[in-house]
């Protein structure tokens, strides 16, 4: 009786390390939020450039695909005081991931808000913006980004008696992101 107790007992407890990894890890699922700092071509003007803070979130929903939201607000060094802000959200996905380096491609919708140097005017368009990143992870919980976004406002810049060919200001950032949540 006490031998069946105790092969019962072992059998019984070997189950309970039988759990797969992952799945005792929670899923794939990470959320990192940052903050960057922005150099855009605003393209009316090839001879300017905006600059800015922006602040970012990268939701990613398994080791490929994720959602990605961005805020910028690229206020300074602009011509005769010409501003850019937007703000966008779409998809991304991971393309290669080599050691601590991730290289993702993204498309993201939104909005550009410009005001045109010399107070012109100012415009509001819908926007998208393929674009590409590279993280690198620095620990569990930092990593550092470099991205590069080409907007493409089709209805830009929509003043009256004027064609509107659309603007595709494009450029660089870099920032620092920290992981909130997610097991990895």
């Amino acid at each position: 009786m006490l031998r069946k107790a105790l092969v019962c007992g072992v059998l019984l407890s070997s189950t309970a390390f039988a759990q797969v990894a992952p799945s005792s890890q929670g899923g794939n699922a990470s959320l990192w939020v940052g903050g960057e700092f922005s150099s855009f071509n605003p393209d009316y003007d090839p001879q300017s450039r905006v600059v800015g803070p922006g602040l970012f979130f990268d939701y990613n929903l398994n080791q490929k695909l994720g959602i990605e939201g961005e805020a910028r607000f690229m206020d300074w060094n602009g011509n005769g005081g010409e501003t850019q802000k937007n703000y966008l959200g779409g998809v991304k996905y991971r393309l290669y991931r080599y050691r601590r380096f991730s290289f993702d491609a993204k498309f993201l919708l939104g909005g550009d808000w410009i005001n045109y140097p010399l107070h012109i005017g100012t415009g509001s368009y819908f926007t998208y913006a393929p674009g590409g990143f590279v993280d690198y992870r620095v620990n569990r919980h930092w990593a550092v980004r470099g991205d590069y976004e080409y907007h493409i406002l089709p209805s830009a810049p929509g003043f009256p008696g004027q064609a509107s060919n659309g603007l595709s200001p494009n450029g660089f950032s870099i920032g620092v992101s920290y992981r909130l949540l997610g097991a990895r």
